[in-house]
């Protein structure tokens, strides 16, 4: 068995799984935020839940609507306060004590082996450390906080053999969206996405949390990386023990197995309205952008915001473009400002704003008007995704979002280092 079925497998009880069957499995930990945490709230009453399956393995964090911008939003977050509250939840991350849902998962909660479903479709993120997580409504979320179960369709695999070395400053957002661009968005329909070989074993834990991030956008149930060496020091780092390592039988079977090369892999571009509408940027550098946004659960983590800062550093971004950097958490956050990160964006007159998923969700900070465009760390470019659905959103790296910010247009971030 692969490390997806291994995971299930010993969740539900059995020796073994095959693709297609339909099991029952326990959770470990499940997670909402402040917009699927509110349903799932009020379908737990429904179901005539009074206590949670678990007070420790309930996870609930405000993110997307941070701090609250109309009284709705205040409502919402106030639901969340009381259940918490009332169901004695130790692991409620109110306003300015979190940050991206995923991002914290991943700082606090998450461990190999573990299944973990969460109210967002990102929830896939977890996979980088070698956990089956995946994205659930927010009944199914209700479901778990009262049952502590939930059933799962083993899903088919996909492994995708990366070769070689990715060339700075080509990212892990570069190899997600060329992969994406190639399977398209419904390529990966309910399939495991496991990522492997020299480039993805060379890359650090936020890298691999980037590639996880996006497998939904090509139709996966999750995304998953073979735990290794790096990720015992990062659980080390992160005093996330004791944990179970799941690695990939020898005979691991593979329903697709495709491979790239990472050094022809160049800076890529996901263009308006589709995410796997990708082309390298070389093809659209020179198309204009109102605003550049690095930030969420995709790219918003420190390693993002060093190679952004680096871009910037001793540079302006161009007038009349505006620049929003939004870190994933408090922790990155801070981290930031001590390493002089922020400093360096402020002084290149883009706007730092709190840990939040942002202008990302369409529903607070940075929106756009008709007929504007945006340069994005984000992970999705629907119409109507980031405000007005006459604006555009182009998806990049931090580094093609930065350098796309000082010319203020798509720009090869190769050619600022020239």
């Amino acid at each position: 068995m692969n490390i997806t079925e291994k995971i299930l497998a010993e969740a539900s009880g059995k020796k073994s799984v095959i693709p297609g069957e339909v099991v029952e499995a326990k959770v470990d930990k499940v997670m909402a935020n402040d917009i699927t945490a509110p349903l799932a709230i009020e379908a737990f009453k429904q179901m005539g839940g009074e206590k949670v399956w678990s007070r420790e393995r309930v996870i609930i964090i405000h993110d997307h609507l941070v701090p609250a911008n109309e009284e709705k939003a205040a409502e919402l977050h106030r639901t969340c306060r009381e259940f918490a509250i009332s169901q004695e939840l130790p692991h409620f991350y109110d306003v300015g004590r979190g940050g991206v849902c995923h991002q914290v998962m991943m700082e606090n909660h998450v461990k190999p082996s573990e299944v973990i479903v969460g109210g967002d479709s990102h929830t896939c993120t977890y996979g980088a450390i070698g956990a089956f997580s995946t994205g659930i409504g927010s009944t199914e979320v209700a479901s778990v906080m009262l049952t502590g179960r939930l059933w799962f369709k083993v899903p088919r695999a996909v492994n995708i053999i990366v070769h070689g070395r990715l060339k700075p400053p080509v990212a892990p957002k570069d190899l997600i969206l060329y992969t994406i661009g190639q399977f398209g968005a419904d390529g990966a329909t309910y399939m495991s996405i496991e990522f492997s070989g020299e480039a993805v074993h060379q890359m650090s834990i936020s890298g691999r949390m980037t590639l996880c991030n996006m497998v939904v956008e090509m139709g996966g149930k999750n995304g998953v990386v073979e735990p290794d060496e790096k990720t015992a020091s990062y659980l080390k780092e992160r005093g996330l023990i004791p944990y179970r390592l799941t690695k990939n039988d020898a005979e691991a079977s593979y329903d697709k197995t495709v491979e790239y090369d990472a050094s022809s892999i160049e800076p890529m571009v996901a263009l308006p309205y589709r995410v796997d509408n990708v082309k390298p940027v070389t093809e659209v550098e020179g198309t204009p952008i109102d605003q550049a946004l690095i930030g969420s659960c995709t790219n918003g983590r420190l390693e993002d915001l060093r190679v952004a800062a680096n871009v910037l550093r001793g540079r302006k971004v161009r007038k009349g473009v505006r620049a929003l950097v939004i870190p994933a958490s408090q922790e990155v956050y801070a981290a930031a400002m001590k390493e002089g990160l922020l400093e360096t964006f402020v002084k290149a007159e883009a706007l730092v704003c709190n840990p939040a998923c942002g202008p990302c969700y369409g529903g607070h900070l940075g929106l756009l008007a008709a007929g504007e465009s945006c340069a994005a760390t984000v992970n999705r470019n629907f119409t109507g995704r980031m405000g007005s659905p006459k604006a555009k959103v182009y998806l990049a790296s931090p580094a093609t979002v930065a350098a796309s910010a000082i010319r203020g247009m798509l720009t090869d971030p190769r050619t600022l280092e020239a």
